[in-house]
């Protein structure tokens, strides 16, 4: 993985390849590369960011109407020139994009290397283009033929763009558990993984879905097949995506433009949908209500920072509706044979849609009976597809690698999914609902007041950019915040950072407080408030320092805490949405203070697509 963007028409395509790699930047890559057409196959690639493959470029002048490009996430293969896509077959007539991964590249390999194919890099891509080749060499049929019967030989997951010199003006796409979007223009088309290309140029798409084969050629148009060789009709969709809302809009960075916007996305997520009056109105959650109320057991399940909204939503839902809840990483979750039974819910949360162990452990949940139930940011994304039913958090796009406003609608998202159960159970009563529902309808202005102790966080965000660990301390519903602040620090400021419950602190953390190792404390409990007093207390014991995140009301930590930031006091089911503001904030200025790449962290990508 991580990026692709295609192009045929009428139009040069370097400059709308190279555009399209810069709008995918965002998902994390460590070199870049693009391959045209005209007259014969020419490809240019790169270690490192598309600036360098610019660089690079700047005296070729390369030229073509027909062209791939790829922005490169090294899972086979370190970071280099050679294993920078596109790769070409032996040939040199063939050429190819590809994200995802060949999980039986080597049994592939040997075969090809018995009939004489010798390879560049290291990389699986590689082996998929030779084996096309030799595909359309040894039965003699239209590149697209080739590609089809090719790929009935590979296992594991693709997105796959192909070019030929042989037959100039044609591209070949497919996938496999690996996203493609083509967008259709007048005279001419865009691939790509995700819209962000795409929507400069034309408002109209189609989503391939697995197993499916697009050919694109301005001649005959576009002609969508299954892998089984069988004719498809398109479904064409309109982007509802706007092109101001993947530009940094005067910010430094993406990150702290989306830290930003989190007042006016969870507006959006709310929209149409909280009503203090009425109940909660969700048109996705219609259909499945009723196995929700008559549940036994939801089991949530996610990656990364979504793993830590659901463990938010297993408090929120045992809290509230008063419904058992397991929280599972996906990962995890399809290996250990699961006990699951025909009754139990599945809520899979991803920010992208597209997270491969996520997907993976859809498909085992749907396979054992499972209702399905997909909570995501991305319209028309795998997971929406194959969920029974489901819910958008409306955030918007999120172009900073590490994740911000699709967390706090996740939370928002869940939330109303859990007080819509509690009193459809008869668990809240009107009067309980009625508060929770003012207070989250509030909660965007809530949000902005957080947002103001910006200048004091960048100030502590100074006194600590040179430490080496962090220790994050919560309970109850902010213990999972604790760790999502951990998280945050750890991925853009390569800091090591670690959340803990506070009451876990004395097994074992508290072996490593000394005056050098600054804890940050969620303080915002109204339930447990003097055991995170005594947490404190016991820190500054040990000469460790307190980074407290209190409420304005608050004076008893204000006076025993090193540093304080304060938030507005809210209702405790709801403090997750605020408390992490802070956070984010302390992790974004450590970071930028360290000259860390805040938007495009080492190693890290945005949509992991692999398993």
């Amino acid at each position: 993985m991580c990026g692709i963007v295609a192009y045929v028409g009428k139009k040069q395509a370097y400059p709308i390849l190279i555009t399209g790699l810069q709008r995918l930047a965002y998902r994390g890559y460590d070199s870049a590369g693009i391959a045209l057409t005209n007259g014969s196959l020419n490809i240019y690639k790169k270690k490192g960011k598309v600036q360098d493959l610019i660089d690079y470029t700047e005296l070729v002048q390369p030229e073509g109407t027909v062209g791939i490009g790829h922005t490169r996430w090294a899972t086979h293969g370190e970071p280099n020139d050679i294993n920078a896509h596109p790769h070409k077959s032996m040939n040199g007539k063939l050429a190819i994009v590809h994200n995802g991964i060949i999980e039986n590249y080597a049994s592939l390999k040997a075969e090809l290397v018995k009939r004489g194919h010798e390879f560049e890099s290291q990389t699986d891509t590689e082996i998929l283009i030779h084996l096309i080749e030799e595909v359309q060499k040894s039965e003699n049929v239209p590149l697209e033929e080739a590609v089809r019967l090719a790929l009935h030989s590979v296992v594991g997951a693709y997105a796959i763009v192909v070019i030929s010199e042989s037959e100039p003006g044609k591209l070949v796409a497919a996938r496999k558990s690996s996203p493609l979007v083509i967008g259709l223009g007048k005279d001419e088309y865009l691939i790509a993984s995700d819209a962000t290309p795409i929507v400069e140029h034309t408002k109209n798409v189609i989503y391939l879905n697995d197993e499916e084969i697009a050919v694109i050629d301005l001649e005959n148009g576009l002609n969508i097949k299954s892998i089984d060789n069988e004719n498809i009709s398109p479904y064409i969709q309109e982007l509802e995506l706007k092109l101001e809302k993947i530009e940094k809009g005067g910010y430094d960075h993406f990150m702290l433009k989306e830290i930003h916007e989190q007042s006016n996305t969870l507006i959006e997520c709310l929209r149409g949908r909280l009503s203090i009056e009425k109940g909660i109105l969700m048109g996705g959650f219609r259909d499945v209500e009723d196995r929700f109320i008559h549940a036994k057991r939801i089991i949530m399940i996610a990656c990364g920072t979504s793993w830590h909204a659901a463990l938010v939503g297993e408090y929120l839902f045992e809290d509230l509706a008063r419904i058992p809840v397991e929280v599972e990483y996906a990962s995890e979750f399809r290996y250990r044979n699961p006990v699951i039974y025909e009754d139990d819910i599945v809520i899979a949360l991803s920010q992208s849609g597209e997270t491969a162990d996520t997907l993976a452990a859809i498909r085992l949940a749907k396979q054992k009976g499972a209702t399905v139930f997909g909570i995501c940011n991305v319209v028309g994304s795998s997971i929406a597809r194959e969920s029974h039913a489901g819910a958008y958090t409306h955030a918007g796009p999120e172009i900073g690698v590490a994740s911000t406003k699709a967390f706090t609608t996740q939370l928002g998202v869940l939330t109303m999914m859990a007080m819509k159960i509690a009193v459809s159970r008869n668990v809240m009563s009107d009067e309980e609902y009625r508060a929770i529902a003012t207070e989250l309808d509030n909660m965007p202005n809530l949000i902005s007041e957080a947002i103001k102790s910006e200048s004091k966080i960048k100030f502590i965000a100074d006194e600590f950019k040179d430490v080496h660990n962090f220790l994050y301390l919560g309970r109850g519903y902010n213990f999972p915040i604790a760790l999502e602040g951990a998280l945050k620090l750890k991925e853009i400021s390569y800091i090591h950072a670690e959340g803990y419950p506070a009451a876990e602190m004395k097994h074992g953390p508290i072996a490593l407080i000394d005056e050098q190792m600054p804890v940050v404390v969620m303080a915002t409990n109204e339930s447990a408030y003097e055991k995170i007093v005594s947490n404190i207390q016991e820190v500054k014991a040990r000469k460790g320092k307190i980074i407290a995140i209190t409420t304005f009301a608050d004076e008893t930590i204000r006076e025993i805490a090193d540093y304080v930031i304060q938030i507005p006091e809210t209702l405790e089911p709801l403090t997750p949405i605020l408390s992490v503001i802070p956070l984010q904030l302390l992790a974004y200025h450590i970071a930028v203070n360290r000259d860390c790449n805040v938007d495009q962290p080492r190693n890290l990508a945005k949509s992991v697509t692999v398993e």
